[in-house]
């Protein structure tokens, strides 16, 4: 073997060697962005569960404001749609959609106050606020993993072993577009 065909063969093998750097480091990443975005479709299932109880609670009392509770109907088979599809966006856009019927249910809630004073609505309304705050922890520690993740496969040599293993950037689960301004409730 001459010293000329030898470097190329260092080079070659050095960088193998580099490119399979990181990646059980990438496997296991990839594996807690998963299952931060299992807790996010599990609080949301959740969530989506707890609806139907507190629209029956509001229906026995508002039976005259049917529209809002098919809209709270409509958003909440579509959050369950988007959490079995484990798309990120939709996810983020049903959970929205939701919210604002939720919203606009509890603005109804104010008009009835033998409703606020039903202990199963307090319940209810307990579980759904304790619900909301863990789905806004498990939205902080995916999109912390989805970082992490994302910043470690775009280091060298570990963005070539993604590459090489075909693991690219995770999305973020993002509020949908005006989800910051506060829903208006219209009668």
């Amino acid at each position: 073997m001459t010293r000329s065909s030898a470097v190329p063969t260092f080079l070659v093998a050095l960088a193998l060697l580099t490119s399979g750097c990181g990646y059980n480091t990438i496997q296991t990443m990839d594996e807690t962005v998963n299952q931060a975005k299992g807790q996010i479709e599990t609080q949301l299932q959740r969530r989506a569960d707890l609806v139907p109880n507190l629209v029956e609670t509001v229906r026995g009392v508002a039976k005259q404001e049917s529209t809002i509770f098919i809209s709270v109907a409509e958003s909440r088979a579509r959050l369950s749609g988007a959490v079995q599809s484990g798309d990120v966006e939709e996810m983020a856009e049903a959970n929205q959609a939701l919210t604002q019927g939720i919203g606009r249910l509890l603005a109804i809630v104010e008009n009835y106050p033998e409703l606020r004073s039903s202990e199963s609505f307090r319940a209810l309304q307990d579980q759904l606020e304790g619900t909301e705050n863990r789905i806004s922890v498990a939205r902080q520690d995916y999109n912390a993993s989805v970082g992490t993740y994302n910043a470690y496969i775009r280091r060298f040599p570990y963005n070539l072993t993604a590459r090489i293993f075909g693991q690219g950037p995770r999305e973020y689960f993002e509020a949908a577009p005006g989800a910051e301004e506060v829903p208006r409730v219209q009668f």
